[in-house]
């Protein structure tokens, strides 16, 4: 069995150290705080944009995923977190000597520009502007550029446990959507099943996208909730200044071929039944 690293173990880094201890790996959950931890993970207090803190890796690790989240949408909590953290996670690795079977970074969609509605997969460009999509995208440059074999995944919206945003603002009636703008979702649960199937896939591609198999219009969305929910739908945003929305949100429709060409079946295949498994726990 494998020994491995989650850097930056929040939400999907659990969830995925779950998914890798009940398959009998060896993991450890790197954050700098690791009080909220669940039995099975190991715990490794460490702050990765603090070097001297990363001297504690464990030896002889084959795999590392880093799933750290910027927490503050701030130029500075960007660059430290995909840039930065990067850079000291690889250093720390090639100072103590270690050679990993993979390395995998989860970035993000936000990555591309394209704001038409149009599909596009792992070929497209990656042109964003913005100090999210760069700095995304210089920590995917370190990845690709180091000596580990290394593979990032672009993930969509992601929902699921604890993230009930979308469900409360359509249940008390304050939800707006703007008609004509697609969204691209996946599952937290899908996103931790995704790496631990690419951690271990035999020649993976370098880049994958990791979303469901329907990308949907914001207010179908939200009117399928307020069905389930029986409430009234949301009101929709007048279309004047539609143009600046479509930019805001990077209006595309991502495609999964890819990522179900390795043979990945997902748990929750549309968002129909990943928010109605979220509905049938009582989410509120």
């Amino acid at each position: 069995m494998a020994r491995i690293v989650i850097a930056g173990c929040g939400d999907v880094g659990t969830a995925l150290g779950l998914v890798l201890v009940q398959a009998g790996h060896t993991v450890w959950g790197l954050r700098r705080n690791t009080s909220n931890l669940p039995a099975g993970l190991n715990a490794l207090k460490a702050d990765l944009t603090e070097p001297s803190t990363l001297t504690c890796l464990p030896p002889d690790l084959d795999y590392m995923v880093y799933t750290a989240a910027a927490g503050q949408y701030t130029p500075e909590r960007y660059r430290a977190t995909y840039v930065d953290g990067v850079a000291n996670s690889l250093q720390a690795l090639q100072t103590q000597g270690q050679r990993l079977n993979r390395l995998i970074l989860v970035s993000s969609t936000s990555v591309y520009a394209q704001q038409d509605g149009d599909w596009l997969d792992e070929n497209a460009p990656a042109e964003a502007s913005g100090f999210g999509p760069e700095s995304l995208r210089a920590g995917e440059r370190l990845v690709w550029a180091s000596n580990h074999s290394s593979l990032v995944i672009r993930f969509g919206g992601i929902y699921g446990p604890g993230r009930s945003r979308l469900i409360d603002s359509v249940r008390s009636g304050n939800a707006k959507c703007t008609p004509g703008i697609y969204t691209n979702r996946i599952h937290r649960d899908d996103c931790a099943r995704v790496i631990a199937h690419l951690l271990l896939l035999e020649n993976p591609a370098p880049l994958y996208l990791g979303v469901d198999d329907e990308p949907v219009f914001q207010c179908d969305v939200m009117s399928w909730l307020a069905q389930q929910l029986g409430v009234a739908k949301p009101v929709q945003k007048p279309t004047v200044g539609l143009a600046s929305e479509r930019q805001m949100r990077s209006n595309k429709r991502c495609s999964n071929a890819r990522l179900r060409g390795s043979n990945y079946h997902f748990l929750y295949p549309t968002y129909r039944e990943g928010y109605r498994e979220l509905l049938k726990q009582g989410v509120s």
